[in-house]
């Protein structure tokens, strides 16, 4: 199950209809909870999600819109008594509002609580879905941004393994071993591409937008605000619906969901009209408690 789970969707300030950030990705077995805003706790309520599967969090900036859920899910995450590590990435810049949150109240700490601050021009790091990197953005303070990609494999093709007779145990082998005799990996099997991801929240145009971005199969990003006030947008460090759509064209997204939407707008369409006229491939303007699928992997490609 590869599939993101919008919790909020507002920038800033809440609406009647939208909460503040929060984003759920599953990814098999790795669930990670992205920029939990104000009033996660009970839209995971109402999405039927529980903190128990929740891996890890990623912060990308301290803004209140996207953090001030944090106590409340690291409370919950306790309260739950949930076994395994959780580990929070956080630009290590906010030291000061990480350690103001994690402790924001009383409560009976008895959770794996794993601090990963985030410094410097870079962060890469395995985790068991692939591969987590941040790079910084560029906004009012410290934010950073997070791709994740799952590494290339291998798909067995059963007529190839036939013609070369490798049958039972010997396919596990070939496949652990690369080779069994003179019969390769290569000529039984195709590519099979990895997937990838990226969350890009509040920052303006920059470079680091672009890479995070490049060729992803599911892209999130912030539209905080239309064409009209791209002035203000380019003063405060954000992104119009328009900067967005161009971004999923040049990076080659293949689904692009456009978040972050300030409260100024009431007709969320107008996003989906200006980011159409740059992107031509499949936009979701997201809504809180809606579900997207991470596309169908790529075709298998012969090695």
């Amino acid at each position: 199950m590869r599939e993101l789970i919008v919790l909020g969707t507002a920038s800033q300030v809440p609406t009647r209809h939208r909460n503040h950030n929060g984003y759920l990705l599953r990814w098999d077995d790795e669930v990670i909870l992205f920029d939990p805003g104000e009033g996660t706790q009970r839209q995971m309520l109402l999405a039927g999600f529980a903190v128990t599967p929740i891996k890890r969090i990623c912060i990308t900036h301290f803004h209140g819109d996207h953090s001030l859920g944090l106590p409340g899910i690291l409370q919950r995450i306790s309260l739950d008594k949930v076994a395994h590590p959780v580990t929070v990435h956080y630009p290590g810049a906010g030291q000061e509002f990480y350690d103001r949150l994690r402790h924001a109240t009383s409560y009976w700490d008895n959770a794996e609580i794993v601090a990963s601050p985030i410094e410097g021009a870079s962060f890469s790091q395995p985790i068991p879905a692939g591969r987590l990197t941040a790079l910084p953005l560029r906004h009012s303070l410290p934010t950073y941004g997070y791709r994740l990609d799952e590494p290339a494999g291998r798909r067995m093709v059963p007529s190839l393994l036939a013609a070369h007779g490798i049958t039972g145990p010997a396919v596990g082998e070939l496949n652990r071993a690369g080779r069994i005799g003179d019969v390769t990996l290569d000529q039984v099997s195709v590519e099979r591409p990895g997937q990838s991801f990226a969350f890009i929240m509040d920052t303006g145009l920059c470079d680091n937008v672009f890479e995070l971005a490049a060729g992803v199969d599911l892209l999130v990003i912030e539209s905080t605000f239309l064409t009209e006030d791209a002035a203000m947008a380019a003063m405060v460090g954000h992104l119009t619906a328009a900067q967005a759509g161009a971004v999923a064209r040049e990076a080659g997204v293949r689904k692009l969901v456009l978040t972050h939407f300030s409260q100024r707008y009431p007709d969320p369409s107008r996003f989906l009209d200006e980011a159409r006229q740059s992107f031509a491939g499949e936009i979701v303007v997201a809504e809180d408690l809606g579900r997207v699928p991470v596309p169908p992997r790529r075709e298998a490609t012969v090695g």
